[in-house]
Formats: C-alpha cells, sequence, structure tokens
C-alpha cells in the first residue's frame, strides 16, 4: 500500500514540475511585446494551451505511460484554470460552465494544431495559430509562432517528458 502512494506522489510531483516549465515557457514577455499575443486572461490560456498541447502531443507517443501522464498533465492544467478562475473572483455557479467551455476550447485547438502539424503546407498551421493564439489569420507573426511550434514540437520528439531529469530542464524552442 505505501509504494502505491509512492508512486501516485512522484506521479503528482513530476506533473506539477511539468505544468510549471509549461506556465514558464508560456509567460515569456517576448510572445506578448513582440508576437502580439493579447496580454489578456484569454490570450494567456490560448499560449498556456498551446505549450500543454505540445507536451501532451509528445506525451502521447511514449505509450501508455505517457498518455497516462498526458491524462495527468491535462486534469492538472484545468484545476489551474479553476483555480484561477476563483482568484480572479468568478463566482462558484458558473466556474463549472465556463471550465467546460474552456475544455472544449482546449480540444478544438488541439484538434486544429495537430491537424495542421500533419499537414505538409505550412500555412495551415499559419492560419490556425494566426486565428486561435492571435486572433487574426492574417497576422504577420503568426508564421513566426508556426515556426515556434514545429521546432517546439520537434526538440520535444527527441526528449522522454516521462523523465524527471528531462522535465527539470526542458526548454522548449527559442522565439
Amino acid at each position: 500500500m505505501l509504494s502505491f502512494w509512492k508512486r501516485r506522489d512522484e506521479a503528482k510531483s513530476h506533473t506539477q514540475a511539468l505544468y510549471e516549465r509549461i506556465i514558464t515557457a508560456a509567460r515569456q514577455p517576448e510572445f506578448y511585446a513582440v508576437g502580439g499575443v493579447p496580454d489578456t486572461p484569454e490570450g494567456r490560456f490560448e499560449l498556456i494551451s498551446l505549450h500543454v498541447i505540445l507536451a501532451i502531443s509528445r506525451l502521447n507517443a511514449e505509450g501508455d505511460a505517457g498518455q497516462a501522464a498526458g491524462q495527468a498533465l491535462f486534469d492538472h492544467f484545468f484545476k489551474d484554470m479553476d483555480y484561477a478562475m476563483r482568484e480572479m473572483g468568478i463566482g462558484d455557479t458558473s466556474i463549472g460552465k465556463k471550465i467546460r467551455a474552456m475544455a472544449e476550447v482546449f480540444y478544438g485547438r488541439f484538434k486544429s494544431y495537430a491537424a495542421a502539424a500533419d499537414d505538409t503546407e505550412d500555412s495551415t498551421l499559419v492560419l490556425a495559430i494566426g486565428r486561435n493564439l492571435l486572433e487574426d489569420e492574417n497576422h504577420f507573426q503568426a508564421e513566426r509562432f508556426a515556426d515556434y511550434f514545429r521546432k517546439s514540437s520537434e526538440r520535444l520528439a527527441t526528449l522522454s517528458l516521462l523523465d524527471r531529469n528531462t522535465v527539470e530542464h526542458l526548454e522548449f524552442a527559442d522565439f
């Protein structure tokens, strides 16, 4: 019984460490100041979502353990969103609805980015990122973010996000 709790605590700690690396990456000031992402709760949600999507996509490629870790990361992300809304003063009665709506948006982004990343046409990813992250399909920084997405995905593909040491030193691509 003790070993079960130990593994569960280790998994929770690992998920927390990965999420902290994602938050650090998503909060880079140049994404907002140079990249044109709106510095709003919605803009921050979009950037965190983009990084969570990159991490979950990589985890899903790591078999059953990776898929379980990806689900844990997703759950952690939405617990944090719930907490953030409560901190902003949003009432308990509407949080559930807002979380469901955010989850639907997230799944839409996940499908959109995954399909665009699989497409050989770079313009598909550029349009998806422009539309979702920058609120403008023709935003002049959409191509730069698409390049960031692809390079981060390539970098993550060489790493195991199930490895604690890897997570502690995890960096996404340069913007």
